[in-house]
């Protein structure tokens, strides 16, 4: 099946909201066993959160961002913008 990477930033400011709709979306990802590849927070040089950056198992690009709209993050309006791309392991691994 092929890999989609979601690039997601943060709105300014939403530090707060990804804390408080962190569990949900993380029970989100792990109601889904398989779709999600990798996945982790994008940091800025303070090391705090700002975005997500999310590799994921999909029959297209239409399912990847049916994933997006359905994530929690994504449903609070935490991100200030979600890019969706087809995505090939070229380097390393992904389990």
């Amino acid at each position: 099946m092929p890999l989609f990477v979601l690039t997601c930033v943060d709105r300014p400011g939403g530090l707060a909201l990804r804390m408080s709709t962190r569990e949900a979306h993380f029970a989100y990802a792990r109601s889904l066993p398989g779709v999600v590849r990798l996945g982790g927070p994008l940091l800025d040089d303070k090391g705090e959160m700002i975005g997500s950056l999310i590799v994921i198992e999909a029959p297209d690009i239409a399912a990847a961002r049916r994933f997006n709209a359905e994530d929690p993050y994504t449903r609070a309006g935490l991100f200030e913008r979600v890019d969706v791309a087809p995505w090939r392991v070229t380097f390393g691994a992904i389990a």
